[in-house]
């Protein structure tokens, strides 16, 4: 499975292909979807280009996308987007439009209220694990590990040359991840050598311009269709190496 994350806390000022209108992620993730993604990973924006967990904000993005693709969407619930969070859980729970699942960050304060506000709405989970927190060991303490829908790998390093070593240490950190299965993916100049990565050990992964705005060889990216096209190149290839 590749994921293409079509903006993440991405501005304006990233370049004109970072999508920001429910219309132009809409147009971004059908193109990703028709160059080989199976699933969509969006954050909603309010009308000064900022993530948001309003109801409106997130109904009408998730609206736009459903309306070109038939495929799983699913949202940010990233602190950053809501800061308090007892208002995180709220904003859940008042959704009129329920994403396939939500991201939620296990380090983060809050993290188990705002995973059973989602699992109570029958919307499925990603937990995210960040290398350098305490993410993996509040996970595998967590009651609710069991219940996620996968478990998001996710490395910060963001140097090509440690990145690989920082995704099998968090891997390492994850043990059986609760049996539940596992998308491992990078950031910006370590989002490509974790990806091949992902290929070699046969784990699911993502790309697209949340995680970097280059491709492989350092060219600025044009578009969410381009990374995955060129993401699943490169997956491929290394999963013929593995």
């Amino acid at each position: 499975m590749v994921q293409v994350c079509v903006n993440g806390a991405r501005g304006a000022g990233d370049g004109a292909a970072v999508p920001m209108s429910p219309g132009a992620m809409a147009e971004s993730a059908a193109r990703a979807v028709a160059a080989g993604a199976t699933d969509v990973h969006v954050h909603p924006k309010s009308p000064c280009g900022q993530d948001t967990l309003s109801p409106k904000a997130v109904a009408a993005t998730l609206e736009a996308i459903r309306a070109q693709v038939g495929v799983p969407v699913g949202v940010t619930t990233g602190a950053w987007a809501e800061q308090d969070p007892a208002a995180r859980v709220e904003r859940v729970r008042s959704w009129s439009v329920l994403p396939d699942h939500a991201s939620v960050n296990w380090h983060e304060p809050g993290a188990e209220e705002v995973a059973a506000a989602l699992l109570d709405r029958g919307i499925g989970v990603e937990a995210g694990i960040w290398s350098g927190t305490e993410g993996a060991a509040r996970f595998a303490a967590s009651p609710l590990g069991p219940r996620v829908l996968r478990v998001l790998a996710e490395v910060m390093d963001t140097s090509p040359q440690t990145a690989e070593e920082s995704a099998r240490t968090l891997l390492t950190d994850l043990g059986t991840a609760h049996g539940r299965p596992v998308l491992l993916h990078g950031v910006e100049a370590g989002a490509w050598p974790v990806l091949r990565l992902a290929g070699r050990l046969g784990l699911a992964t993502r790309i697209g311009l949340e995680d970097t705005l280059v491709l492989p060889d350092g060219a600025w990216a044009m578009s969410n269709g381009q990374l995955v096209a060129e993401g699943l190149v490169q997956y491929r290839a290394a999963q013929r190496l593995s």
